[in-house]
């Protein structure tokens, strides 16, 4: 375990009664280097230990990790830190995709609830970060826990009581900085009771993201359909053109000038304004 691992940290001071009715097991730390690592190595040790919908959690992570090996840290308190351990036995392999995408759009519409009665929106950007007012404000990462090819971590970073002074980019946002209080329990209980749902509906379906309705819920909270996009590729390309679907793999379909498509399945997208 990290330095500071302590599993009966309340969290917060009131306890999280939502989150726990949800979830079988939820580990809180006062501070770690990243809940992902902890919770990949943790159940790699103890697989049985950790049934679907594990998490562990903190509001002190300070060697989170994104997509593309990226790193990032946020100043204690300001940012919660979550990661989900969910067991996808049932889900054909090829489907699996899937996943990151499901969990981008369970967060967005768990931001979204949070949000109600309020001017602000919440949408999610293709793959998987979660835009608030049109700036990021989680962002999602997804691995295999090795040797247990069924068991995937998902850690996903929200911004909650970051001032915007505190921001990393401008383009970033958070909900202090949109003078929302977020209730962190009741965000995580939302999430999990979306992700459980949506990973739930594609396993029933074989792993047809169409024929469960995942497709359809994904597009209908993607902001990044129907503009116009820059996409950074892995490759270190640029493609550019407008988005205009996501197709059954889960890949974003880009219209390019001279009128061809091109499906990206991995890259840094810039919604170009």
């Amino acid at each position: 375990m990290t330095d500071g691992y302590r599993g009966d940290m309340p969290f917060p001071q009131d306890g999280c009664p939502l989150t726990a009715a949800t979830s079988p097991r939820v580990e809180v730390v006062p501070h770690t280097d990243s809940t992902n690592a902890d919770l990949v190595r943790l159940a790699s040790r103890e697989s049985e230990a950790w049934p679907h919908l594990s998490l562990v959690l903190t509001t002190d992570q300070r060697r989170g990790r994104g997509r593309l090996d990226r790193t990032w840290t946020a100043p204690p308190g300001t940012a919660l830190a979550v990661s989900v351990l969910v067991r996808v036995g049932d889900l054909p392999s090829a489907a699996r995709g899937w996943i990151p995408l499901i969990a981008g759009a369970a967060m967005t519409r768990a931001i979204a609830a949070q949000l109600r009665g309020s001017v602000h929106t919440a949408q999610l950007k293709w793959p998987n970060d979660v835009l608030l007012d049109g700036g990021k404000v989680c962002g999602i990462l997804a691995e295999v826990v090795p040797g247990h090819p069924d068991a995937v971590v998902i850690g996903s970073g929200v911004n909650t009581r970051m001032p915007r002074a505190d921001l990393p980019v401008p383009t970033a946002t958070s909900f202090a900085a949109v003078g929302i209080a977020c209730d962190e329990d009741r965000l995580l209980a939302d999430y999990l009771a979306a992700l459980d749902e949506q990973l739930r509906a594609l396993s029933a379906a074989d792993g047809d993201a169409a024929a469960s309705g995942v497709l359809a819920e994904i597009e209908a909270l993607c902001a990044t359909l129907g503009g116009d996009v820059r996409v950074s590729l892995p490759d270190g390309s640029t493609l550019a053109g407008r988005a205009q679907r996501i197709d059954p793999d889960g890949r974003l379909v880009v219209v390019v000038p001279a009128g061809d498509e091109v499906a990206v399945s991995a890259g840094d997208v810039v919604h170009v304004r």
